[in-house]
């Protein structure tokens, strides 16, 4: 059986033209942010605001709990894959989930010290923006060994420099620095930075697999974030639109956390749909090449089952089979079918003094002798130590008493060589049997 499949391919400037728009609307998906933010920047009223407290502790609540879920999940694929990459995003979720619970905790001090709620949240993204990048940096290293993935003291220590860094933004609110534009800025400005750095490396590294693509269009909206945050004032429009872009990127970027977790646990190893298609190519080629393979083995396998191995004639198998085929066709087309029976004369002898290596050879030379006396449709069939039959599909008791006086002649006059040593003569008695 043999199963050949096709892959047409479109024309090529059909898909360059397709690549072409793909790539446009996932750029024009990535900077969708930038047009709501500059819709706002141009058109909102400086006056509208909308301070809701609750809301906003609620809202970073659940922002929270979902950091946190997103962590583990990050964790568990690195614990399986060991991919570094994963390991920074873990951390990276970690630290964010850490530092910007407080921005919600402090809410209520938004009218005592509004530095201490404000500078949580930019603090909050300057530390994973940078833990991002240092993870984008390691992409396709080598996965860590497995007991640097199971150190629980690594995990207490970053834990413990997030708890630091809590500190020192709780120590900058309360000091007399808190309220300079350049500290908030610095904050702000440093994540947009940072995002915007990872975004070049991708580019640069031309790093396009599915889960790094939602990774790189998360970064960028991390960055439209810090930039709306830059740009708005605490409670009005702009400022709240910064929280939902950061929110939509988050969505995203924890969705191709939970797409690594539910398939092969790595960023890395997930294929766009051309490597898919190559990489199907490349296992159906495979695959046709082992049904090949698997078939010449069958076709091996059947010729060593119905074949002698010594003469190559067939075995005393496939003659049985042979002769009931011939006999039922015989049967219904009324066609004279003849069968003869050699006997190699005194073959004993010739192994007793010879040897029975050259008994073999003997055989050999004349099962060749056979196939060159009678006719390609017919058959030799060796069914016993020295004795052959021979198939004589449509021949008549004369054809056959022919076919069987050639043969004998033949053999007669044949000298058979062995080697170096002296020749042998070899006769051969034979019968004929006839249907109908």
């Amino acid at each position: 059986m043999s199963t050949n499949i096709e892959v047409q391919e479109p024309p090529t400037a059909l898909r360059l033209v397709t690549q072409a728009y793909a790539s446009l609307l996932l750029i024009a998906f990535a900077l969708m942010p930038a047009q709501l933010i500059a819709y706002l920047y141009f058109y909102q009223a400086p006056t509208l605001k909308f301070e809701d407290h609750l809301f906003h502790e609620i809202a970073i609540a659940v922002a929270t709990l979902e950091g946190l879920f997103v962590t583990y999940v990050a964790w568990r694929c690195y614990k399986s894959s060991g991919e570094p990459l994963l390991r920074w995003l873990t951390v990276g979720f970690l630290g964010f989930v850490q530092i910007y619970a407080l921005h919600g905790a402090f809410t209520g001090m938004a009218h005592h010290n509004i530095w201490l709620f404000l500078l949580y949240g930019p603090a909050s993204r300057l530390a994973m923006s940078i833990l991002l990048l240092v993870g984008l940096l390691s992409y396709n290293r080598p996965p860590d060994d497995v007991e640097k993935r199971s150190n629980a003291r690594a995990w207490l220590m970053w834990i413990a420099l997030f708890l630091t860094v809590d500190l020192i933004v709780a120590w900058v609110a309360y000091s007399a620095y808190a309220g300079h534009p350049a500290v908030r800025l610095s904050l702000e400005g440093g994540a947009l930075f940072f995002c915007a750095l990872n975004v070049v490396v991708m580019l640069s590294r031309r790093i396009r697999s599915p889960l790094m693509v939602i990774f790189g269009v998360s970064v960028t909206w991390f960055g439209l974030s810090s930039l709306a945050f830059i740009l708005g004032q605490p409670w009005n429009h702009m400022w709240w639109l910064a929280h939902a872009i950061f929110a939509g990127g988050f969505f995203l970027l924890s969705y191709g956390v939970v797409q690594a977790f539910r398939t092969t646990r790595s960023f890395s190893t997930i294929y766009s749909q051309e490597e898919m298609m190559t990489r199907l190519a490349q296992a159906m080629a495979g695959t046709q090449s082992a049904l090949e393979e698997v078939q010449r083995s069958n076709q091996k396998l059947e010729r060593l089952s119905t074949t002698d191995p010594l003469t190559g004639a067939g075995n005393r198998r496939q003659f049985i089979e042979h002769i009931e085929t011939e006999i039922a066709r015989a049967k219904r087309s009324g066609a004279p079918l003849s069968l003869l029976s050699l006997d190699l004369d005194h073959f004993k002898g010739i192994n007793d003094s010879r040897g029975h290596l050259v008994g073999d050879e003997v055989l050999c030379g004349f099962v060749r002798k056979c196939l060159e006396s009678i006719r390609p449709f017919d058959a030799v069939a060796r069914v016993g130590g020295e004795e052959f039959m021979v198939l004589l599909p449509g021949a008549t008791l004369e054809a056959a008493c022919a076919v069987g006086e050639r043969l004998r002649s033949a053999i007669q006059s044949s000298a058979f060589d062995v080697g170096n040593r002296p020749s042998i003569d070899v006769t051969i008695s034979w019968t004929r049997w006839r249907h109908p």
